[in-house]
């Protein structure tokens, strides 16, 4: 598959967020990847940076241990879209999550979730 130059920017800007933010629940770096008022669609969290900031912070609390294993990115335009297994505590069979990013200036603006849990399949393929 081939990216323009704009999607292969968004891609990159996506990898730095699960680098630097996400991997390590780290919310000291979400001001160079998220503008101050972006818009939240998840339920979990508050929309703004600030909000996201705090949630971070709270969930590095509760689950210290937390593993987001980036299995695959897609970008469409000003869109991208991530599919991780998040494991949230050691021996957890974790959630697959997809994550839907729209940026705008090298810049998250907005972002949406699909949380799955894990689950023994009624078939022999795997979640990722």
């Amino acid at each position: 598959m081939s990216y323009t130059e704009t999607e292969q920017q968004n891609l990159a800007l996506i990898q730095g967020l699960y680098r630097d933010v996400l991997g390590p629940m780290d919310s000291s770096n979400v001001d160079d990847y998220i503008v101050e008022d972006y818009i939240q669609h998840s339920p979990l969290a508050e929309s703004g940076r600030e909000p996201l900031k705090a949630f971070l912070d709270y969930i590095k609390g509760v689950s210290p241990d937390a593993v987001h294993d980036l299995k695959r990115l897609f970008a469409d335009g000003d869109m991208v879209v991530s599919h991780t297994h998040v494991i949230r505590f050691p021996g957890d069979v974790g959630l697959a999550v997809a994550d839907f990013f729209r940026i705008e200036n090298n810049k998250i603006v907005e972002h949406w979730d699909v949380i799955q849990e894990i689950e023994t399949a009624a078939h022999a393929d795997k979640m990722f």
